[in-house]
């Protein structure tokens, strides 16, 4: 018997050779087939082609010349083409017991087996384009370090800010929300700096949509960063915090911002019935194009005292325990959803966020709206510290957080570690 040998380089690299029955996975990467052509001088004269693995290659592919008739009629004729044997059974480790196989009808552990086989079946992805990310923004120049939160800055709105929203578009973040700190000497009781048209958030929004006009801008609807009390809304001289009053200014606030170019303004005061006059307010200035992402269930939570550092926003006196939700609460924030929902709110928002993933999940099953989950700058800080004390990787817990935000429920998520993780989903190592 005559052969003639063609060694033929791969052109399947990247193939997951595991489907054809006898290809070991070992032997496919970076390796080429050997294509043998024999001729036969027996009784049943034929061409066999064999296909064997090799370690090197060399040369082009070479076509045998055999038409597709050929193929069939060798194969039908018993000539069939001879493939890597079936590789052995892996053994087992030595004192492995030896137990009957245990009679399951399913086997869960079948839809793992492999990287290829666990990304067919993920149920829940997540993208840069989930991601909106919140950034500090001041009157100053310099961007300035924000002690309780590791990587993050007050940003001058000029340029440390139009350089941090490039680099988060570049890698495909391109929602926004923005959180002032604005000097004392504007702060008022009344917080009437909130809606200051030449204020730093109107100013900040339109530089931004002249830079990048496609930028989707969240803006922060609330008195606190405004008022000399730092409470969300006005505060009477008993200490109430007053609704209907507050109400009156969030509007006006509201209102401001979208002039500016905002496309989605967020009420995060927890007033009664501000969704519904806040519609109301931009639709009368013609501004039905933009959105309310509503603060929905915003809970009086411990997490949030690294925000507060940020803007120097911290209460006055007392807590916001009269109009934030009381963590223990769970069947209240479907009041909350229902009255949003029906004074017309596009988007709910629930924070914190992985404590609170119960509560994601009762609204993404009682609401068609999209629900937009914060997680917090405790949350934030906590993952941080972690990571510097090797007590945790931090970038696998910080993706990990952020995929239970979504499997929760989760739209999109307001975080600190926006432009982190996209870089990381987008291969870049950290």
């Amino acid at each position: 018997m005559a052969s003639t040998i063609i060694n033929a380089p791969s052109a399947m690299k990247g193939l997951d050779c595991q489907i054809y029955v006898g290809l070991r996975p070992s032997s496919v990467s970076a390796k080429s087939f050997n294509c043998v052509r024999t001729s036969s001088t027996k009784a049943n004269p034929g061409r066999r082609l064999t296909v064997r693995a090799s370690q090197s290659h060399s040369g082009p592919f070479e076509k045998l010349g055999l038409s597709d008739a050929e193929c069939e009629a060798a194969v039908v004729a018993g000539n069939v083409p001879v493939a890597p044997p079936v590789p052995p059974k892996p053994k087992a480790p030595a004192g492995t017991p030896v137990v009957p196989t245990l009679p399951l009808s399913r086997r869960p552990r079948r839809n793992r087996s492999s990287p290829a086989v666990r990304a067919a079946f993920q149920e829940t992805t997540l993208s840069p384009a989930n991601l909106v990310y919140p950034l500090f923004i001041h009157e100053g120049e310099e961007d300035t370090p924000i002690g309780a939160m590791p990587g993050c800055y007050r940003l001058g709105w000029r340029h440390g800010l139009v350089e941090e929203v490039s680099k988060a578009r570049s890698y495909g973040v391109n929602s926004i929300v923005l959180f002032p700190k604005v000097p004392d000497g504007l702060k008022s009781p009344t917080g009437d700096e909130a809606y200051n048209e030449n204020g730093l958030v109107p100013r900040t929004i339109r530089l931004l949509k002249d830079k990048f006009p496609d930028l989707v801008i969240y803006t922060d609807v609330a008195l606190d960063p405004y008022s000399s009390d730092g409470h969300d809304g006005i505060v009477r001289e008993d200490g109430v915090i007053m609704n209907d009053e507050t109400v009156h200014q969030l509007c006006k606030q509201a209102v401001a911002q979208a002039r500016a170019g905002a496309d989605v303004v967020s009420p995060s005061d927890m007033m009664d019935g501000r969704v519904g006059a806040i519609r109301a307010a931009l639709d009368a200035e013609g501004f039905h194009h933009v959105s309310i992402m509503s603060y929905t269930a915003k809970y009086a939570s411990s997490f949030y005292g690294p925000f507060r550092e940020a803007l120097d926003s911290n209460p006055r006196f007392g807590d916001k325990k009269t109009y934030q939700m009381n963590p223990a609460n769970y069947r209240e924030a479907l009041i909350e959803t229902r009255e949003d929902e029906a004074e017309g709110a596009d988007i709910l928002l629930v924070k914190p966020g992985l404590p609170y993933l119960d509560i994601i999940r009762l609204l993404r099953d009682n609401s068609p709206l999209p629900i937009a989950a914060y997680q917090v700058s405790g949350e934030y800080s906590m993952i941080k510290a972690g990571g510097v004390l090797k007590m945790i990787d931090e970038e696998k817990v910080m993706l990990e957080s952020l995929m239970c935000l979504r499997r929760a429920g989760a739209d999109i998520i307001l975080t600190y570690f926006a432009l982190q993780a996209a870089k990381t989903l987008c291969g870049e190592k950290q």
